[in-house]
């Protein structure tokens, strides 16, 4: 008898209906996400602060927004496992969408708080249900280059919130955010449900599934603290060295003029080509641990060129910041492994919890940096919080189990 061959999937799999929406969304999640980062400074000196207020009281409504991450990740990621991808897809955008309009009119930093919270919690569903949809509807063999479509169109949103904040004003600039949430949730009614998510439905019927039993088993437990682990440099980056690049830019001696809205958008330009670049690297090698190490020691090389003190000027300080932007352009790749990892009933919930836990890691290094730094000064206590960071990356990464071509259409036992 003559032996079939397997048919191969065509790459045109990679740009259906289901993956141009989730990037579409991600460019509106990031777009939203960072745009605070950008307006941090001119947001709130136009609200009346002073520079002291600013870095102080921005640091404090930048964590509001990760705190409403962090809770929203469970949140939408339980729905995600209960009522369908799709459904999360929906409701994150309406809320952060909502949220972000309203930023537009607020007049003072407690209400500016509040809806950062509420943008946070919003924003949470986005990435991780798109990426666990993805990772469900797209041949096995194909996840990489699905993962690198939608992290460098989604990524490219950030860009275009540095443009639209220079072009326009940050009011401006969030209603052009809200905006474009609405005009997505429109798109999103002809994307079609999972049919991987919905066999694992009809398997378990109308019975819940209970999210805490991520952490009731120690082998569980163990790959999710992991997938968190290996996210840890990509959001130290984003959160602190590129968010207050004018603080490292000080420390360094820099005698130009540095904007951290400037150094968030050279960090995401090359995250932008660096996502792309790591999903197609996990599909030449045949491994997602061996794309993301690589990454992740690139990112290294980066952090140790920032705080060595050799760069002098802005220009210099820029390319830096491509460069780690490039290296930690693993984001999606990371999270695509984060939804390998786990069975059906339990994916949705692991793959947006991990997004927005490692996103809100930041509420622990940036109090740690803000501390540190009034002894140590900005570059050493830069240095302290790598070295954390690095090391649990890469303890995480060391046992992690291969999944690429992993079959998804399992359970969780």
């Amino acid at each position: 008898m003559t032996a079939v061959t397997p048919v191969q999937p065509k790459l045109s799999a990679v740009f259906t209906l289901p993956v141009i929406v989730a990037s579409l969304g991600y460019f509106v999640d990031v777009y939203d996400l960072l745009l605070f980062n950008i307006v941090r400074v001119p947001s709130l000196k136009d609200l009346g602060l002073s520079e002291e207020e600013i870095s102080q009281i921005g640091a404090n409504i930048y964590n509001w927004q990760q705190a409403g991450l962090l809770i929203g990740g469970f949140m939408w990621g339980i729905l995600g496992d209960k009522l369908g991808r799709r459904s999360v897809l929906f409701g994150s955008i309406l809320t952060y969408s909502l949220a972000n309009i309203a930023c537009g009119f607020t007049q003072n930093v407690e209400i500016y708080s509040i809806l950062r919270f509420i943008a946070g919690f919003g924003l949470a569903g986005e990435l991780g249900a798109g990426i666990t949809l993805i990772a469900e509807i797209l041949p096995k063999e194909l996840r990489g280059y699905g993962a690198s479509v939608v992290a460098s169109v989604g990524l490219a949103g950030a860009i275009a919130a540095f443009f639209a904040v220079k072009l326009t004003d940050w009011r401006m600039a969030y209603f052009i955010g809200g905006g474009m949430g609405l005009i997505l949730l429109i798109l999103r009614v002809n994307v079609l449900e999972s049919i991987v998510f919905n066999k694992s439905l009809e398997k378990r019927g109308s019975k819940p599934v209970p999210w805490w039993t991520i952490f009731t088993s120690w082998s569980r437990f163990v790959r999710y603290i992991r997938c968190m682990g290996i996210g840890l440099p990509t959001y130290m980056v984003i959160g602190i060295y590129s968010t207050f690049g004018n603080e490292f830019a000080k420390a360094l001696g820099i005698a130009e003029e540095v904007q951290a809205g400037t150094c968030v958008l050279y960090t995401y330009i090359g995250v932008v080509t660096g996502d792309f670049f790591s999903g197609i690297l996990s599909q030449w090698l045949h491994s997602r641990r061996k794309a993301i190490l690589l990454m992740m020691l690139m990112t290294l090389a980066g952090v140790g060129w920032l705080l060595s003190g050799g760069i002098n000027t802005a220009t210099a300080l820029y390319i830096c910041y491509m460069w780690l932007g490039f290296s930690i352009g693993y984001i999606a790749m990371f999270l695509t492994t984060t939804a390998e990892q786990f069975g059906t009933n339990l994916r949705a919930t692991v793959t947006t919890s991990v997004a927005n836990n490692v996103r809100a890691t930041v509420l622990l290094t940036l109090p740690l940096f803000q501390f540190l730094k009034k002894d140590a000064g900005v570059l050493h206590s830069g240095g302290i919080v790598a070295a954390i960071c690095f090391s649990l990356a890469l303890l995480s990464l060391w046992r992690m189990e291969e999944t690429y071509g992993k079959e998804l259409d399992y359970e969780e036992q």
